[in-house]
């Protein structure tokens, strides 16, 4: 490795602002903060709901009663 041309590396502490929760890693930054984390994000957590989006052809059958099983 050349000296003088690589950034110095350090170990900091990364703090999640949502649950406080704080890790070390190391990095070239002074500092690391993030919005959400492994231990408090939805779906790391499994409770992250799916909703199912209706296309345009069942939205309207729905709306005019039509069953798409009668013929």
């Amino acid at each position: 490795m050349k000296k003088g041309i690589h950034p110095e590396y350090h170990v900091v502490t990364v703090a999640c602002a949502t649950c406080g929760t704080e890790h070390e890693v190391g990095t070239t930054a002074k500092s690391i903060r993030i919005d959400t984390c492994g231990h408090c994000h939805p779906f790391y957590t499994g409770s992250q709901n799916f909703t199912v989006a209706a296309g345009r052809v069942d939205k309207f059958n729905k709306r005019y009663g039509i069953d798409k099983n009668k013929k």
